[in-house]
């Protein structure tokens, strides 16, 4: 039985079927359906509903979504997470990125952060030049820039690391 956590609220036991869902001891029927333009259309116990997928973070369980307007942000937790929480261990905080590394050669162009410098989740902190493309790097992860190993204007290799990150 899987625990899901609705927008910071109380924690839910869930068990989901793909013709119903209990949650918390009540019973829901429902029909999910992905249409053509990448939203979906829920009907729950005679309810109609309109989904949009905003965001999903496989690693850290999440996912942000739109239902009817409404946003909401769901944790998910399955019984192996939850043993884990039990013995004190979080995968999820073991799993942390600790630098920033050039996936194939280039030449990079900017850096757009300083050692020291906070950064959030998705922020812009570098741009490569590989293939005749700018690839702008961004943050994985919400993070405090160690130390930065590349200069702008120089050329760097596959796996060469360019930004460290605590």
């Amino acid at each position: 039985m899987n625990k899901i956590k609705i927008n910071e609220g109380p924690e839910l036991e869930v068990t989901a079927l793909p013709a119903e869902m209990k949650i918390a001891d009540n019973h829901l029927s429902w029909d999910l359906r992905k249409m053509p333009d990448g939203t979906y259309h829920i009907l729950a116990n005679g309810k109609s509903y309109n989904a949009i997928l905003e965001e999903i973070d496989r690693a850290a369980k999440t996912l942000k979504l739109r239902i009817n307007g409404n946003r909401y942000e769901l944790s998910i937790q399955e019984p192996i997470d939850q043993l884990l929480k039990k013995m004190g261990l979080n995968i999820a905080k073991s799993n942390k990125v600790e630098s920033i590394k050039a996936p194939m050669p280039g030449l990079v162009l900017k850096i757009m952060v300083t050692e020291g410098q906070e950064i959030k989740k998705g922020e812009p902190v570098l741009i490569l030049e590989a293939m005749k493309m700018e690839n702008v790097f961004k943050a994985p992860a919400d993070a405090v820039v160690k130390s930065i190993k590349a200069t702008e204007r120089t050329a760097v290799e596959k796996g060469q690391v360019l930004i460290e990150l605590a």
